[in-house]
């Protein structure tokens, strides 16, 4: 994560991803497990090459098998680390799709861990929220908007439900900061 691209995208993620387990009223222990898979999620991407993370133009087949192999990647990295082992669900799955599109094993619904499933709706929130080097941030709307389009497909409902209801509170919180008022 050396690059303005990516900076920080693990850490916002991670905190996205805290939203979705306080709405689930996870134990703080369990909250804690998300939000550190949430910083781990794409350390499966270690080695992929700084242009190749950053191409503006459409990427090549290879590219694409790629970083199509960057969730087992991430679980081989994880695996031998027993401290980190529980954190291999949200590296492994958060490219699986509620529809059983998504890769690397095509997991469909509760098959896919309830952590894989958190990250999938966090991280694709920051993606689209923030610059990248092939298009400029979308507005908070859009990616809602964008969310709820894919809600059922790509993402578990339930959560994107969640995501949303806990990111407007947050936004609340803090427009009231903003003014003095908490």
């Amino acid at each position: 994560e050396n690059d303005q691209y990516t900076r920080g995208h693990s850490e916002r993620v991670s905190e996205y991803s805290r939203l979705v387990a306080r709405g689930l009223n996870m134990t703080k222990e369990e909250e804690q497990t998300v939000v550190q898979a949430g910083l781990m999620h794409d350390i499966g991407k270690i080695g992929i090459r700084h242009e190749q993370l950053n191409k503006a133009g459409a990427l090549t087949t290879e590219e694409i098998s790629m970083f199509r192999h960057h969730p087992d990647k991430g679980k081989r990295i994880l695996e031998p680390i027993p401290f980190l082992a529980k954190l291999i669900p949200g590296a492994q799955c958060h490219h699986e799709h509620f529809d059983g599109s998504g890769y690397p094993a095509g997991l469909k619904g509760d098959e896919i861990p309830l952590l894989g499933r958190i990250i999938a709706v966090a991280d694709t929130y920051d993606a689209m929220t923030s610059d990248r080097a092939y298009r400029k941030a979308l507005p908070h709307e859009v990616a809602i908007a964008e969310l709820r389009k894919c809600s059922g497909t790509q993402f578990d409902p339930e959560l994107v439900q969640i995501f949303i209801l806990e990111l407007e509170k947050e936004h609340m919180v803090q427009g009231l900061e903003n003014e003095g008022i908490t």
